[in-house]
């Protein structure tokens, strides 16, 4: 099925969000849990190098893929109605911004902060995504995990995913020959608005609504990040840096850095203040740039390469390290031609 005869390059520029031009020796969209164990024991057994994508909402494909590149379409929602709780269980092909409309649609409150965030659900367990105030640990009870070695799955409870800002378990030991195929979700029928910092300005606390909340967010995200539909890009591409109190206080005295402190005592500063202070926000090389909206976003204008993303990345990552002494860490995942590369590799940055 998979020999080389069979094999012809195949374009994944529709298949990631960067638009970059890139191929695979094969692409495969799958519907069925049956089908990915049976595209993945192939793989396995010719030595045939494969990934599994979602949206490509969170990926730099550096070259051209050498293998199989595998996409998720494995769907369904199943809810369930508690007397104070709704419990949800998604499989990991859904797109994420579909379950926050399908739930406000169904009077299900509580993951409207999360509109308009790209991507799949599995994508959104590995990346615990987050956005004015509400990640997904938040609400997360469990996640599903099949292991494509030996067919086996395990359901690992959220205090053992190891959720941090935008890291999980699932960056590291679930990461190769796993799969992510389902989540389970808890929202709470007593609903409790989240009115994250910067929302204060956009929202009346008179009469507020999951509905209001959600049609606002969209706004902002549509102003802010570009849709990759039109514009070539992955979102934030660093994330922005948790420092500690005695280092944010130092950056303070000195910038007016935005800040948010955080449960654990560190403080959350906004990378895209670094990067506009850094005399960065013209910076172009080729088709890749920085968006003039939100600084954290790499865009590619038209046919920008990967080559050139990176070079413009590597240029921001040194210009911040210089002035601020802060080394920003890559919030995407980067691809090579057997797989993913770690970020410790392109960029030096310390303990990642």
């Amino acid at each position: 099925m998979y020999k080389k005869k069979y094999f012809s390059n195949q374009s994944l520029k529709d298949l990631n969000t960067f638009r970059i031009d890139v191929t695979a020796k094969k692409i495969i969209f799958v519907k069925t849990i049956q089908s990915l164990i049976n595209i993945s024991k192939t793989c396995q057994s010719s030595k045939i190098p494969y990934i599994i994508l979602g949206e490509g909402s969170n990926i730099l494909f550096l070259e051209n893929y050498a293998g199989v590149v595998i996409i998720n379409r494995i769907k369904g929602i199943k809810i369930i109605e508690k007397k104070d709780s709704w419990l949800l269980y998604v499989f990991s092909g859904e797109r994420w911004h579909d379950l926050v409309k399908l739930t406000l649609n169904l009077g299900i409150l509580g993951l409207e902060n999360l509109a308009l965030v790209p991507g799949c659900i599995g994508s959104a367990a590995i990346q615990n995504i987050g956005a004015y105030g509400l990640e997904f640990k938040d609400i997360c009870q469990y996640v599903d995990v099949l292991s494509l070695k030996n067919n086996t799955y395990t359901r690992i409870k959220k205090k053992f995913c190891k959720f941090s800002y935008r890291n999980s378990i699932f960056k590291k030991k679930y990461n190769h020959e796993h799969a992510i195929i389902g989540v389970g979700i808890k929202l709470s029928k007593l609903w409790h608005p989240i009115i994250f910092s910067s929302l204060e300005n956009y929202i009346n606390p008179k009469n507020l609504t999951a509905y209001k909340i959600f049609n606002t967010i969209c706004t902002i995200r549509k102003k802010k990040i570009p849709n990759p539909k039109n514009i070539g890009n992955a979102g934030s591409f660093f994330k922005n840096p948790v420092i500690t109190k005695k280092k944010a206080q130092q950056l303070i005295r000195l910038y007016k850095i935005p800040n948010y402190p955080q449960k654990n005592g560190l403080i959350k500063i906004s990378g895209g203040w670094l990067i506009e202070h850094c005399s960065l926000k013209n910076i172009q090389i080729g088709d890749a740039t920085i968006h003039k909206q939100q600084m954290l976003v790499l865009i590619n204008k038209k046919s920008a390469t990967a080559q050139e993303i990176l070079k413009l990345a590597k240029i921001i990552h040194r210009s911040i390290l210089k002035k601020f002494n802060i080394s920003l860490k890559p919030e995407i995942d980067f691809i090579g031609q057997l797989g993913k590369i770690e970020p410790s590799k392109i960029f030096k940055i310390k303990n990642y």
